[in-house]
């Protein structure tokens, strides 16, 4: 088996997403076997591009440029699918980067097996996607879709505190907070499969918010820094908005997020990073 690193790089510079995701979930599964016999395989080193390779569609757009469709009409529901599939697309990459790009920093092998089976769960949740969009006539790349998701990756390039605060505490963290309400959009449209797959990445996306957490503390712990004021000055760093109410509380609790880590960010506090 070659090593991790060299893996992740595959997966980056693959370009079509049912191919990307396809070769993501072969090379999560060969490493997981080899940790479920006791193994601890290379990690190894690799140089991951700047920019993971991405299909000629969907037309990448400035986020003000993205077309705003109704929710409750199949048009609409096209797009929002539309929408998560790319989300969890450059969710795939994500992870498999944060594994590529940061082996010079020792890590315990844990590290490297919760971001592979995120990585893993982040390809399942894209072919769901897309084969709901297939259900109802469309694909992957129909639509124009956020050319702004890969920012946080290059801000946090150099920067593995940066990276695990923004990507799985922040803006995976906002999937918990917008899901359910998706879920209600597709229920009330008897949408069935749509319905069944978004409660599949709703359980799952718990537990990459919850990674972040864990090796977020972790590298405080061996900095001996404050999670909480290292984690606001993070996001403010890196993060170029306020986060947005409403919170789900209760899981973003599940996955180790207290109010005090993200209410003092928010839209409207006297200290949110535009107040």
């Amino acid at each position: 088996m070659k090593p991790l690193a060299e893996m992740a790089q595959d997966v980056l510079t693959t370009a079509d997403g049912r191919a990307k995701t396809a070769l993501s979930r072969e090379y999560a599964a060969a490493w997981q076997a080899a940790r479920a016999e006791g193994d601890t395989p290379a990690i190894g080193v690799a140089t991951p591009p700047d920019r993971p390779a991405r299909p000629d569609k969907p037309e990448l757009l400035d986020p003000r440029d993205v077309p705003h469709r109704k929710p409750g009409t199949p048009e609409g529901r096209i797009a929002l699918l539309h929408a998560v599939a790319h989300i969890e697309l450059n969710a795939v990459d994500l992870h498999w980067d944060i594994i590529a790009r940061f082996t010079h920093v020792p890590m315990p092998i844990g590290f490297y097996d919760d971001w592979v089976k995120a990585a893993d769960e982040e390809s399942k949740h894209f072919n769901l996607m897309c084969d709901c969009l297939e259900t109802m006539g469309s694909h992957y790349g129909a639509l124009p879709a956020h050319a702004g998701m890969w920012r946080a990756a290059e801000d946090t390039k150099d920067d593995l505190f940066g990276r695990l605060a923004v990507v799985p505490m922040v803006l995976e963290a906002r999937g918990l907070d917008v899901t359910p309400g998706m879920i209600k959009i597709f229920k009330s449209a008897k949408a069935d499969d749509a319905v069944a797959a978004l409660e599949v990445i709703y359980a799952e996306e718990v537990h990459h918010v919850a990674y972040g957490s864990k090796w977020f503390h972790y590298l405080c712990g061996r900095a001996e820094a404050d999670p909480t004021p290292k984690f606001h000055a993070l996001v403010r760093q890196y993060f170029h908005s306020e986060l947005r109410p409403p919170f789900n509380e209760e899981k973003r609790a599940e996955a180790g997020l207290p109010p005090d880590f993200y209410w003092p960010l928010a839209k409207g506090s006297p200290t949110s990073p535009r107040a």
